[in-house]
């Protein structure tokens, strides 16, 4: 097998609420592991990032897009790479990581909103508001480098809009 060097295109959204903490949720394929991420996933060939951000968003939570104010987005993508032992086992064998672009978005709904089975299958066991500088400690530790630079550069975002 060759060497995988390509990087799976992603988009992903943070989302705040009005007291200023970020959706995060466990993954039910990963339990054991206890990883939790906010929604994100793969961009579609043809899909404009956001687009993609925002169809991920309302897969994997429910929230439409009428429930959110994108604010902003990432200067640059970020990547991560997958530990060795997943590399060509994901994604059918052809990414040896994730580029990632990220939006910031205001969550302009309620709670009951949130709906983790509107994807058949779901993707998360669970969910909870948290502060934005405690999500890179929610996440496996190979995509923590990535959820440190969101944070640092969408946190201060948070705190001003709220």
């Amino acid at each position: 097998m060759s060497e995988v060097t390509a990087y799976r295109p992603c988009a992903g959204i943070m989302l705040f609420n009005s007291k200023g903490k970020v959706f995060a949720a466990q993954r039910l394929d990963s339990k054991n592991l206890g990883a939790w991420q906010m929604p994100q996933g793969g961009i579609d060939p043809g899909e404009d990032r956001r687009e993609a951000a925002l169809r991920e968003l309302a897969e994997e939570t429910g929230v439409s897009g009428d429930k959110v104010e994108i604010i902003a987005e990432l200067p640059k993508p970020v990547r991560y790479d997958l530990p060795e032992d997943l590399i060509g086992k994901l994604w059918g064998g052809k990414y040896r990581g994730q580029e990632q672009h990220w939006f910031l978005a205001r969550f302009l709904g309620e709670d009951s909103d949130i709906d983790l089975e509107a994807h058949d299958p779901p993707e998360f066991e669970c969910w909870e508001w948290v502060e934005p500088e405690k999500l890179p400690d929610l996440i496996v530790p190979f995509k923590r480098d990535v959820y440190a630079a969101v944070v640092k550069e969408f946190a201060p975002q948070i705190a001003s809009a709220t």
